[in-house]
């Protein structure tokens, strides 16, 4: 079958909404823009275990150091089925890590932001998961197969993340002065980085046509963003605590809040590596890959090993 007529079927497939699967054809540039987005998303969730694992052993209570190192580990998850789904496009798990380390791939930019405080578990839960689910549930119904479906069990674990988040500010909200004010802050520092997370304005973002065009995304970057302004003004004030934004009211008209400029030059300054902690959480994902060498080795090792075993038995039984 001729390109041409290959590509009439891919098409097809993508205006019927039936899932492209690894088997199957696809043009290349679908392809490279599926490796790129889902090992984008993938990096995110490992480089994303950072910010969170550095409160583990600082947790106020037993109950919350439990549930925030449940929660990081659910994190490792999310990154090895997405790598795992993007292997399924003719790329290997050690390449996807050579870029990431390299500083050729790309993460979410909100990772690369310091955790200060406790309240900042909850502002992460709150603000950075909660659109990251604003993201993620439309990717539930990506054209690839694969994809959508390692969505599914990943949007209702990071559910469970927004609303533990949800609840730390609450219980900060409804303690002491001191407490409040903690909750208040962090809400000041994770609001605007957490509105970059939706990506550029559409105008400015150079994949969201194409991707929407193959049903890969399903909204664009500033639709999901107002989105989660929306929800999140009223989540704010049943907190008691006020976004850092004086432009924030509700627009009659749009039936939605108008909300400030974000600050576009600080956000392209850290997807060019040079945020806060851009060099810390490359420096620490380097070393922990290079300490986690014999580990590797040791999996492969014992893998060659029952392979062997296995291919050894089977000529045995074939003599017999």
């Amino acid at each position: 079958m001729d390109t041409r007529k290959l590509l009439e079927n891919f098409d097809a497939k993508i205006e019927k909404d039936i899932k492209i699967e690894p088997k199957d054809w696809m043009p290349e540039d679908y392809r490279k823009m599926l490796i790129r987005q889902i090992s984008q998303h993938a990096h995110s969730e490992i480089v994303g275990m950072l910010p969170e694992a550095n409160w583990i052993t600082r947790a106020p209570s037993l109950r919350r150091k439990a549930i925030l190192l449940a929660k990081v580990q659910d994190e490792a998850g999310h990154g090895l089925y997405l790598y795992c789904a993007a292997e399924t496009l003719n790329i290997s798990r050690e390449e996807m890590f050579e870029q990431l380390l390299d500083g050729k791939a790309k993460y979410s930019s909100i990772f690369n932001y310091p955790t200060l405080s406790w309240a900042d578990m909850g502002a992460i839960g709150w603000l950075v998961d909660g659109a990251a689910i604003m993201n993620q549930v439309p990717l539930c119904r990506a054209s690839y197969g694969p994809y959508a479906r390692g969505m599914v069990r990943i949007c209702k674990e990071e559910s469970f993340h927004q609303r533990q988040g949800y609840e730390i500010l609450l219980t900060l909200c409804r303690g002491s002065k001191e407490q409040q004010d903690m909750a208040q802050d962090a809400l000041n520092r994770w609001w605007w980085p957490s509105l970059m997370m939706f990506g550029p304005n559409d105008d400015d973002s150079p994949h969201t046509a194409q991707s929407m065009k193959w049903k890969i995304k399903r909204f664009t970057n500033d639709e999901l963003r107002q989105k989660f302004v929306d929800i999140c003004k009223e989540q704010a004030d049943i907190l008691g605590i006020t976004i850092p934004d004086p432009d924030l009211k509700w627009n009659e008209k749009r039936g939605h809040y108008d909300f400030g400029e974000i600050n576009w030059e600080e956000f392209w300054n850290i997807i060019k590596g040079n945020g806060p902690c851009n060099k810390e959480r490359l420096d620490a994902k380097i070393k922990a890959h290079e300490k986690g060498a014999w580990v590797r080795d040791a999996a492969l090792a014992y893998a060659n090993k029952q392979k062997n075993k296995t291919a050894n038995l089977q000529t045995t039984l074939n003599t017999v």
